[in-house]
């Protein structure tokens, strides 16, 4: 197929994908039918999404940075998609519109600098101007959470809302905490799961902003953009009347707590 094809195609699927998340309308897995479907496509359809929506970018969300859930959806790699100014919401937060979805606590990182892929860890860290927790409740069109990789990335990384609590300035010793931190994830004042900032590829948020600036190359995260860093626990089914906290261990970072309405 040609250049123009394909642009024609990813088009198409775009367009698909705006009306399914539109009106709330699950479909097919692009994969199904096209088992060639691969990620460059798939970041290609997610750019045409993103320009059909027509709501500025303010961030980036990394999906599937948390080995732990790796096998359970078949997705063995990080992914990425953007944060819009619609979908960073305060709480009580409607889940209306949104598609079997589930909640992730998360570690938000503001820039204040643009960071760039050969800069080593503390060059990074210097880019990093505040930090914060934060609540990324994801949701998937395609039914019972059955796809591939470049499915999720085609569809905008799964991403629904993302609530976060008050940023606090980030020093080195709290960007360094953030590697041996402990989560407890709670609903409805009861532990729903654990985890800890290891499961974050190895070495917590630090080292998901690592790997988006990599996976991005020359596409440069500007000052001021958000990075929310991954899931910190499994991702758990999110339903009207639950209300969500999160008590962390080893880091200092303000209290969070959600309403799902």
């Amino acid at each position: 197929m040609s250049d123009a094809g394909h642009g024609a195609a990813d088009g198409l699927i775009a367009r698909r994908l705006h009306q399914a998340f539109t009106t709330a309308t699950p479909l097919a897995p692009m994969s199904d039918a096209d088992p060639g479907f691969d990620l460059p496509r798939a970041y290609r359809v997610q750019a045409a999404l993103t320009a059909l929506r027509g709501v500025p970018v303010v961030g980036v969300k990394t999906g599937f940075t948390n080995r732990t859930i790796w096998d359970h959806y078949g997705v063995h790699a990080p992914i990425h998609g953007p944060i819009l100014a619609s979908t960073w919401r305060p709480g009580p937060l409607p889940l209306t519109g949104l598609m079997e979805p589930k909640i992730e606590p998360e570690i938000v990182l503001r820039l204040s600098a643009s960071p760039t892929p050969d800069m080593g860890p503390e060059a990074l860290m210097a880019c990093v101007g505040s930090l914060a927790r934060g609540f990324e409740i994801v949701h998937s069109p395609f039914p019972a959470w059955r796809f591939a990789a470049a499915d999720t990335v085609a569809a905008g990384a799964l991403h629904g809302a993302l609530v976060t609590g008050d940023f606090v300035p980030a020093t080195p010793a709290l960007l360094a905490s953030l590697a041996d931190l402990t989560v407890t994830l709670f609903c409805n004042g009861q532990p729903a799961d654990t985890g800890h900032s290891a499961n974050i590829l190895g070495g917590g948020p630090m080292a998901a902003l690592a790997d988006l600036v990599q996976q991005r190359g020359n596409d440069r995260l500007p000052a001021g953009w958000i990075v929310s860093t991954g899931t910190l626990t499994r991702a758990l089914p999110a339903e009207p009347g639950q209300t969500w906290s999160t008590q962390i261990t080893g880091a200092a970072l303000p209290d969070l707590t959600l309403t799902l309405t």
